[in-house]
């Protein structure tokens, strides 16, 4: 990752995509199914969204609604075909039934993606103790980032846990960076960026007309600006409030 502020905008499709990268966003996160919070998209667009842009591109691995791993078998061979196609980069993240990690399940993904980066994602947010969680998960391979809003309930809740995991950097388990997303609204960057943590997370602020709309080059590029210290305009009505999922 650059010195600059990364921003990651969740993408649906080439559309979004292009529109995205056009904006100033470093990274996207490729998902469907935005009504169960976000699954693995099909292998296809997949291929179409990383013929159509040059910036870093996760996948998303999760084939159901919630943080259960679901079918184990059929995750690992979801991962592997995206390998196949071409993907680099990822999201998971599973939970047990008493809101634990669930290790072995993230292990066995872990291994098909062989020493690729990814993300655990917002099922920290979910985690009976993300403190344990992050332990268990210590030097596990390719693990970069967590994407966390701090809480459940969204950054609004959940920023004296950002902070406080922000001053524990470079503590076991907590080498990673902190993606920043759920709930994150503009007003929130300056204090987070003080933190010392430099990586933010965009779905709904991203999108004016909601989800049934695509990614705003504009929408997008005011967040850009704002992350490099610029004015970046006036926010759009959705950078302002942004909903608590993503």
């Amino acid at each position: 990752m650059s010195k600059r502020a990364v921003l990651e905008v969740i993408a649906l499709g080439v559309e979004d995509a292009v529109a995205a990268q056009a904006g100033g966003a470093d990274r996207l996160e490729l998902v469907t199914d935005m009504a169960a919070d976000g699954l693995t998209p099909p292998v296809e667009t997949f291929a179409g969204v990383r013929a159509a842009v040059d910036i870093d591109l996760r996948v998303m691995l999760r084939l159901a609604d919630g943080f259960a791993v679901g079918d184990v078998e059929r995750v690992i061979r979801t991962a592997r075909a995206m390998r196949d196609a071409g993907a680099d980069e990822f999201v998971l993240g599973f939970l047990d039934a008493d809101g634990g990690v669930d290790l072995e399940a993230v292990e066995r993904v872990v291994a098909v993606l062989d020493g690729c980066r990814w993300t655990f994602h917002r099922a920290i947010d979910r985690a009976a103790d993300r403190d344990a969680l992050r332990k268990q998960l210590d030097g596990m391979p390719g693990l970069d980032t967590y994407l966390t809003a701090g809480a459940a309930e969204g950054v609004d809740e959940g920023l004296p846990t950002l902070l406080a995991e922000a001053e524990r950097a470079g503590e076991p388990g907590y080498e990673q960076h902190i993606l920043v997303g759920g709930g994150l609204r503009l007003d929130h960057v300056p204090t987070l960026q003080n933190a010392g943590i430099n990586a933010f997370h965009i779905g709904g602020a991203a999108r004016p007309q909601g989800w049934n709309g695509p990614v705003s080059t504009t929408a997008v590029a005011n967040w850009r600006a704002a992350l490099d210290g610029g004015t970046g305009g006036v926010p759009t009505p959705a950078a302002q409030s942004q909903p608590p999922t993503r």
